[in-house]
């Protein structure tokens, strides 16, 4: 993967940051209160995990970091500029341009071939010719260890083979943020283990933000800093 220094976010800048943030959600009837003020930042480059129990808020945390939802009240800025603020064409710009998601049920496509998923993103974007696509995504392949199953279709793999397509398919666009949703929840501890340590790498070589969710005590350790979530407030930052 190439590191394009003027896509990249310096070391040590802030790159993310929620202010005061509560999530309501309408439940028939009544409203789960899932986050209740909740106020976080990160540096860029960090290797950070959101850990708790299910339900304590932190796939919420990473939907509103990701632009896929919205806070009720309060605010989510990425790099300085709040989400807020920007229009449909600039969120989806942001999806596609400086975010990077890891989902823990992979979300691949099942008939498409581990090339076809990892190129994905490339094709969304719009910017490149075959020929670049072909790089990238070989690149990123060979990075994880699958550039020998590429033509491979996804459902024809393990899980910890799926997941390693999703990383690639994360990094394909060289985001500057990547967020993963409880990456090694579908896998047995040594896969997630190889998981996790691949991310560290792809972490400390790139420079990449990584901000993942567990509830597993085994990978919170390999986190530089935990952030624990308790039924909708932070416990520990």
């Amino acid at each position: 993967m190439d590191a394009h220094a003027s896509q990249k976010a310096s070391t040590g800048q802030e790159a993310i940051r929620l202010t005061d943030v509560t999530k309501v959600y309408p439940l028939g009837k009544t409203e789960v209160r899932a986050l209740k003020g909740v106020s976080l930042s990160f540096t860029a480059g960090e290797f950070t995990t959101i850990a708790g129990p299910s339900g304590c808020g932190k796939s919420t945390v990473l939907n509103l970091i990701g632009c896929m939802d919205s806070p009720t009240t309060g605010d989510v800025a990425l790099e300085g500029r709040s989400v807020a603020k920007l229009d449909d064409k600039e969120l989806t710009s942001l999806r596609l341009e400086k975010l990077g998601f890891i989902f823990q049920s992979f979300n691949l496509i099942p008939v498409r071939t581990v090339f076809q998923n990892g190129e994905f993103p490339l094709l969304l974007q719009g910017r490149y010719g075959a020929a670049e696509r072909k790089r990238r995504v070989e690149e990123l392949l060979d990075e994880v260890g699958l550039r020998d199953q590429m033509r491979h279709k996804s459902n024809e793999l393990s899980g910890g083979q799926r997941q390693r397509v999703a990383i690639a398919r994360a990094l394909v666009t060289e985001p500057r943020i990547v967020l993963a949703d409880e990456p090694t929840a579908n896998l047995d501890s040594d896969t997630g283990e190889r998981i996790i340590d691949l991310m560290k790498n792809i972490n400390r070589v790139h420079g990449t933000t990584f901000v993942f969710s567990t509830h597993d005590p085994q990978v919170m350790r390999h986190a530089a800093r935990v952030i624990r979530l308790k039924d909708g407030v932070v416990v520990e930052a």
